[in-house]
């Protein structure tokens, strides 16, 4: 069991090494700005590869869609490139999907300094009516 998950975990972190530098080097839509591969996940019988990226500059759920969609239309092309650089029988299918835990981070830090600062803002009150 422990030998399948790491064979499994050694062939996504490989993917998610050769997908950096392939979506940099060899895609060249317009409209596809800097691409984070930040995690993938590779199915148990190595069918499906979902990876999950992240964009840098304009963080709107549109823009998302529209480099999410690229990078799946672009799916079957980077396959067979990676297919040429990866040591495994078969190169799984490639599905994109925008990983949000990174935005999804940024806004509950934002929240917690805010109710940091809102606090410390209340208890220097306190002190300066004592």
């Amino acid at each position: 069991m422990a030998k399948e998950f790491s064979r499994t975990q050694r062939i996504a972190d490989q993917i998610q090494k050769e997908l950096a530098v392939l979506i940099q080097l060899e895609i060249k839509d317009p409209r596809l700005g800097m691409v984070t591969v930040s995690s993938v996940e590779v199915s148990r019988d190595l069918a499906y590869a979902n990876i999950y990226v992240t964009f840098l500059g304009k963080e709107d759920q549109v823009s998302n869609d529209e480099q999410v969609a690229v990078l799946n239309k672009a799916a079957g092309f980077l396959r067979s490139m990676l297919a040429k650089r990866l040591t495994v029988r078969t190169t799984p299918q490639l599905r994109f999907f925008f990983d949000e835990s990174i935005q999804r981070g940024q806004y509950l830090s934002k929240l917690i300094d805010d109710a940091v600062s809102k606090d410390r803002n209340h208890h220097d009150k306190d002190v300066e009516e004592e």
